[in-house]
């Protein structure tokens, strides 16, 4: 029996144009739900110009509350929202140095996230 498709040609329109070989591979390699929702929370995290400013200042060095609040220009408590934020997709990490934390990108992934989109937009 023929596999059928939401949107098929029998549906609406007799003259679409369905290929069902590229709706079953791309069935195959679909992702699971909750890797969509996953991936969905990272680029909403990084959808936020405040989290974005974060991330790449994050990506040159590690940084405290403080400075982080000094080169937005908003207040430590904005920042610790936003890295609360961040901590929670996994995308920041921090050590603690006496009474001081010092927040980095959790791993060099993120970096290269943000480094791909401004390539991306940069061409």
């Amino acid at each position: 029996m023929k596999k059928r498709y939401p949107g098929s040609a029998n549906d609406l329109c007799q003259v679409r144009c369905i290929h069902e070989d590229r709706i079953d591979r791309a069935a195959e390699n679909a992702l699971q739900e909750s890797e969509h929702i996953s991936l969905s929370q990272l680029f909403k995290a990084m959808g936020d110009i405040t989290r974005l400013k974060i991330l790449t200042a994050l990506d040159n060095d590690e940084m405290c509350v403080c400075d982080l609040a000094a080169y937005l220009g908003i207040s430590e408590s904005a920042v610790s929202h936003q890295l609360r934020q961040l901590r929670q997709l996994h995308l920041v990490a921090n050590r603690r140095q006496g009474p001081i934390l010092y927040y980095r990108l959790v791993d060099d992934h993120v970096g290269k996230l943000v480094r791909l989109g401004l390539e991306h937009i940069r061409e």
